[in-house]
């Protein structure tokens, strides 16, 4: 996975009813019908946050008579986790829990 790649799952998991959507949908494969009722949204603002989610690749979907059901794209959420699990502060000032520290040698310069 690549950082545009990354950077899209972040613009989509930006909005808080999306990045619920996603939590939801770690239970298993959802109808949007049943994906409504966790939402004071309408069915269109819905289907405009599932558009967001599939066409990064995070979410896939199957048609199935007038329902449309959705579940995960676990390789998709492993490749991104993967990535972020690379993102680590290396500095040697820095201490989890605390800022950032410069170095001394960057205080002398």
């Amino acid at each position: 996975m690549n950082a545009v790649d990354v950077s899209l799952l972040c613009k989509a998991l930006g909005d808080a009813n999306r990045l619920q959507i996603v939590q939801l949908l770690t239970q298993g494969e959802m109808c949007a019908c049943k994906l409504l009722e966790y939402f004071q949204i309408t069915q269109p603002t819905l289907s405009h946050h599932m558009k967001v989610l599939t066409e990064c690749g995070l979410v896939t979907s199957r048609k199935e008579w007038k329902n449309t059901y959705y579940s995960l794209n676990c390789q998709t959420l492993t490749a991104f986790r993967t990535f972020i699990d690379t993102l680590k502060c290396t500095h040697t000032g820095c201490v989890p829990g605390k800022a950032c520290q410069p170095s001394a040698q960057a205080d002398k310069e």
